[in-house]
């Protein structure tokens, strides 16, 4: 719960310090969330984990992620774009979209990382998240 918690912090501060300008957001994450024929989802946006917890946040939704192999490989694909451990990575990935219930991810929205298509990471100019701690 704690890593729950700490995580949903993290995601509170970086929306609440991000600029108002959001139609240069819109341009650059149009599309972040589209329907596939296949059932799948294509999910744009940002990716963390840490302390056993993961969050996938897009341009308007957050979702949380189930602990699988391929959300293990994303990863460690995102360690090389991280300075932290609590750094976010821009991701675009499939994922099974669900609102099932579930004990351990207590986000409204889950996902299921089905396929990586891109990991890289987050431009510093237009990246305003308030570091905690040293």
């Amino acid at each position: 719960m704690k890593k729950t918690l700490f995580i949903a912090c993290i995601m509170l501060i970086s929306i609440a310090c991000k600029n108002e300008n959001k139609s240069n957001q819109e341009e650059t994450l149009v599309d972040n969330i589209e329907n596939q024929s296949d059932d799948l989802t294509l999910i744009k946006g940002e990716f963390v984990y840490y302390d056993d917890a993961a969050v996938l946040q897009s341009y308007d939704e957050i979702y949380g992620v189930f602990i699988t192999d391929k959300m293990l490989e994303l990863s460690k694909q995102a360690q090389a774009h991280k300075k932290l451990p609590t750094d976010m990575v821009l991701v675009e990935v499939k994922a099974k979209v669900t609102k099932q219930k579930d004990e351990k991810i207590l986000w409204d929205n889950k996902a299921e990382i089905i396929e990586i298509l891109s990991v890289s990471a987050i431009d510093k100019e237009n990246n305003n998240i308030v570091k905690l701690g040293k």
